[in-house]
């Protein structure tokens, strides 16, 4: 009995194939060639691993000591053996989940885009670190998510590439932008080492007394999601703060609400935090007036006296913490600061309107600039007042086609004098409208 069960999770194993031969969907709609590999070759090694282990376990079986040995020893030896082989097609249906949408009409392609914009916003001028592959996917709810790159999976092993849930609810808008891009923060501030180089930092402002020292415990407690929301502000400026309003506008008690098991900051204080993150990175009025729009919508009156004092004590700290955290200066970034490392120039605020007002002269000069610059000009774009939703989900629509459709040809080699992205080839100015 236990051979033919063995025998039987051998071909069985044998009928995962490789995506690559079954998965249907556009070239545009493709995952890059490196996750591709990645991911292959991580499943590949896990198949192959288990097809030796189950062989092993026919050959004990067969032999000597197999058939002499009780059959509750080999049978907890093959219970070990079906235990693995779940974990197999547990990572197996993990990047199924993943791949599977890449065939839906549209959907496909514009995931595609996302997949060019998540490795757009994870890249730093300065070359710190090597960035890893990224693939996203839609999901039901409000909130993105990420399986970082390294990170342990369902049944052992290292995830080969990260893995970004994003909201569906949110396609297609510059929001998208905001949720997809905290994701990558997580990414990219384990690659820096960020966590670690801060903690000895804040946790040497908590001995202040009362109030205050309370408020840097927190600031500690909530580092890895604020250095999160720190990369979504420094890399599409205004429009991350508006889709992270758009994610936590909840019911009162729930903005309000402290939770100690949660990393998340108060959803209050988040949106502030937030705000004043961008006044540190992109000084402009603007910033003032978002937080005092959020105040606006949830007052501080009514609150019971101890959470006013957190609260207080919370904004009474804050520009210390964006002050530390904005010019903090880790190893890995080699001698420059955050602020530095993140290249803010070219995002602030007057130079966003700039690009806008250019690109609404020139509409085809969005395709050559960086995907996460074009979010936070639509994000600016947006705030003030020059772009409707209809026409920004048009826009990103298109946008998102394009990238993906681009990065399809240049991996089939078709280029044009040297550029897969130039715009003197007539296959670029075909029917795609922006």
């Amino acid at each position: 009995m236990l051979e033919q069960e063995a025998r039987g999770m051998l071909t069985r194993l044998a009928r995962v194939k490789p995506f690559v031969v079954y998965e249907p969907m556009v070239p545009a709609a493709n995952i890059s060639p490196a996750a591709q590999v990645a991911i292959e070759r991580y499943l590949a090694t896990g198949r192959r691993e288990l097809r030796a282990r189950v062989r092993s376990y026919l050959d004990w079986l067969r032999g000597r000591e197999g058939q002499l040995a009780p059959p509750a020893q080999a049978q907890r030896r093959f219970t070990f053996l079906r235990l693995r082989f779940n974990a197999v097609l547990s990572q197996f249906d993990l990047f199924a989940d993943v791949i599977t949408q890449r065939s839906e009409h549209e959907t496909g392609v514009w995931l595609s885009g996302l997949d060019i914009l998540a490795e757009d916003a994870l890249t730093l001028p300065g070359g710190y670190f090597q960035p890893p592959p990224m693939i996203c996917y839609l999901d039901r709810g409000t909130g993105a998510a990420i399986r970082r790159v390294r990170t342990r999976l369902p049944g052992g092993g290292e995830n080969p590439v990260g893995v970004i849930r994003v909201p569906r609810e949110r396609m297609v808008g510059s929001g998208i932008a905001s949720s997809l891009i905290h994701e990558i923060g997580h990414q990219g501030v384990a690659l820096l080492d960020l966590i670690n180089s801060l903690r000895p930092i804040l946790k040497e402002m908590q001995s202040s007394s009362g109030s205050e020292g309370v408020a840097w415990r927190l600031w500690e407690r909530w580092i890895s999601e604020i250095l999160s929301d720190f990369w979504s502000v420094a890399r599409v400026g205004i429009a991350s703060t508006f889709g992270l309003i758009g994610v936590v506008s909840l019911p009162r008690v729930f903005v309000f609400r402290l939770n100690l098991d949660d990393p998340h900051p108060i959803p209050w204080i988040r949106v502030k935090l937030s705000c004043a993150i961008g006044q540190a990175l992109y000084p402009h009025p603007q910033w003032a007036r978002l937080a005092g729009l959020w105040e606006a919508f949830y007052p501080l009156g009514g609150l019971d006296e101890e959470r006013q004092r957190l609260i207080a004590a919370l904004q009474s700290t804050m520009s210390g913490f964006v002050t530390i955290l904005v010019h903090h200066r880790p190893q890995t970034l080699h001698g420059k600061s955050l602020i530095e490392a993140m290249d803010v120039g070219q995002r602030q605020p007057a130079q966003l309107a700039a690009y806008w007002r250019s690109w609404r002269i020139s509409p085809k000069q969005m395709r050559k600039a960086p995907p996460a610059l074009v979010f936070a000009v639509i994000g600016q774009a947006r705030l003030d007042r020059q772009i409707t939703p209809e026409e920004e989900s048009r826009l990103l629509a298109g946008l998102l086609t394009y990238w993906a459709l681009s990065k399809s040809l240049h991996t089939f080699g078709i280029q044009a004098k040297g550029r897969p992205d130039s715009l003197k080839d007539p296959i670029w100015n075909s029917d795609l409208t922006i």
